[in-house]
């Protein structure tokens, strides 16, 4: 099995999407947080291959070869995006994960495609109200401050204590977190919230401060019990990706090969 991606261009309309591609077999699309790019799944989708997944991971529009307006666009726009890569791949459904920022996205493409999703994890997906001042910390994250500020606020938003942030000083497009953030704000959250009616696992950081305890059930109520699967994992927070990769890992692929093969 290759160890490095194959990456391949998808085009739809006036749109051109970079997928990074891994292994073969059922359809795993993974979509990374706010204003960073799929290089942040390198680990998990390496590992997911060896688990007998095909795995494609989009650079979301604005960075590698992902070339798109980014501007007036909504997530139905973004959510497009990933229905192109899944038709890429042929006669097949995927399993989409959005992690943080993109399981929005996610949660849309299930809303909008569903003849297309098998089902939807979302991984470290934050409740409706979280403290503005955790936001104000992402955004934070990407700007051009000192380093040793940005890893206090990386602390504060996506690292567990004791968890190394460092390795995401780098990484970030702030140009692209802000058009993401605008092509939220342009749709009703009641759009992409429930994800359609495609099965949801609802893959939980335990120090995630966007996800607090007491909110932990709160996607299974809305959505029901039949349909969310509720996981949580130990000494992650919202990064929870380089945090806890074997777990995340762990966890989906378990789920995924129980979904129906339909």
């Amino acid at each position: 099995m290759q160890s490095e991606p194959v990456r391949e261009l998808v085009k739809h309309g006036e749109v051109q999407i970079e997928v990074l591609t891994r292994g073969s077999g059922p359809l795993i699309v993974m979509l990374p947080s706010g204003g960073r790019g799929a290089s942040d799944f390198d680990d998990v989708a390496r590992r997911l291959a060896t688990e007998r997944f095909r795995v494609a991971c989009p650079e979301p529009r604005g960075i590698g070869r992902s070339i798109a307006p980014v501007s007036g666009v909504t997530l139905h726009d973004f959510a497009n995006d990933v229905a192109a890569v899944i038709k890429h791949e042929g006669s097949v459904r995927a399993v989409v994960v959005g992690h943080a920022y993109g399981n929005w996205v996610a949660r849309m493409t299930a809303a909008d495609h569903p003849d297309l999703v098998r089902g939807v994890v979302i991984l470290a997906a934050g409740m409706k109200d979280y403290p503005k001042e955790i936001g104000d910390a992402v955004v934070k994250c990407a700007q051009a401050l000192p380093a040793q500020e940005r890893l206090k606020y990386l602390r504060i938003a996506f690292f567990a204590a004791g968890n190394d942030p460092s390795p995401w000083l780098g990484g970030w497009y702030p140009e692209v977190m802000h058009a993401q953030h605008q092509a939220s704000l342009a749709v009703a959250s009641d759009d992409y919230w429930t994800a359609g009616k495609a099965p949801v696992l609802d893959l939980l950081a335990a120090d995630d401060p966007f996800r607090p305890p007491a909110s932990r059930q709160d996607i299974q109520r809305d959505l029901g019990g039949d349909r969310v699967t509720v996981r949580v994992i130990a000494n992650a927070s919202h990064s929870i990706v380089p945090e806890e990769p074997a777990a995340v890992v762990r966890e989906i692929a378990a789920w995924v090969k129980a979904l129906p093969q339909s």
